[in-house]
């Protein structure tokens, strides 16, 4: 089956005509008004800069929720080799645990529990970043009394 144009587009070309009052054909274009463009840009202008500012919180607490995590797990082996080794009786002691690029900083501190012959042994860690310091702190009781090990006990 084969469709033809038709031969006169006399109905299209008086439509033309009336429309613009005249005997010249007018062409229709579409385009934005300069209010419409500078509506556009004002918006942009607004949400673009809310938009990168609310990318670099969500970084931000991204990085610090990670490295929260690892200074937690570096406050949590601190404490518990401050136990085993029973040196936390000694005053405060420090120093630095390096995870991959990032440093962080520890001191374990020990003080006087006011019940029993207890200590009380806080392991904070310090880490920073962006460019902001931040720090994780875990404290337990531990007993200044060392029990004998006997082989009753192990069972």
């Amino acid at each position: 089956m084969k469709f033809s144009k038709p031969r006169n587009n006399r109905l299209f070309g008086e439509r033309t005509r009336l429309a613009c009052g005249g005997g010249r054909p007018v062409r229709r274009n579409s385009a934005f008004t300069l209010a419409e463009v500078l509506a556009a840009t004002l918006f942009l202008a607004i949400v673009i800069p809310a938009s990168v500012e609310a990318m670099h919180v969500a970084s931000l607490a991204g990085e610090v929720a990670a490295r929260k995590g690892v200074a937690a797990r570096i406050a949590d082996r601190v404490l518990n080799e401050g136990i085993v080794m029973t040196n936390w009786n000694t005053g405060t002691q420090n120093g630095t645990v390096t995870e991959g690029a990032e440093q962080f900083h520890w001191t374990l501190n020990s003080q006087n529990w006011p019940v029993d012959t207890m200590q009380l042994l806080t392991a904070e860690v310090k880490f920073s970043a962006q460019g902001h310091d931040y720090s994780v702190t875990l404290s337990t009781l531990a007993s200044l009394q060392t029990l004998p090990l006997t082989t009753a006990s192990l069972r």
